[in-house]
């Protein structure tokens, strides 16, 4: 739960990736490795609201962030060690990605 109400302009991000479940223990090893990088990184960026990220043993992962704008989600399509290092090292343990959305928000809890 957030600490107060989201502006009306609030997105969320949704980045899946899936992989084969039995590289599980190595694609969650990457997945803790990244945030050694990307959180600096992402934590920089104006309008994170919040930001998640699991990864599960039945084989995909995911990253779930609300942010105060459409614009402020889009530059984690320009963040460098998101596009290039992430992707780089989420790849070389086999994790295919599917297509990004953002989503508006109809309503919370």
């Amino acid at each position: 739960m957030t600490a107060g109400p989201l502006p009306p302009t609030a997105v969320i991000r949704v980045s899946r990736g899936n992989f084969d479940p039995v590289r599980f223990p190595e694609v969650q090893e990457m997945s803790v490795a990244i945030s050694h990088y990307l959180i600096p990184a992402i934590k920089a960026l104006p309008g994170l609201i919040s930001y998640y990220v699991g990864t599960s043993p039945d084989g995909s992962g995911v990253h779930v962030s609300i942010w105060e704008t459409e614009e402020h989600a889009q530059q984690m399509d320009r963040l460098k060690v998101m596009i290039e290092d992430a992707r780089r090292d989420g790849v070389k343990v086999g994790v295919t990605f599917t297509p990004i959305v953002n989503y508006p928000i109809d309503w919370t809890i």
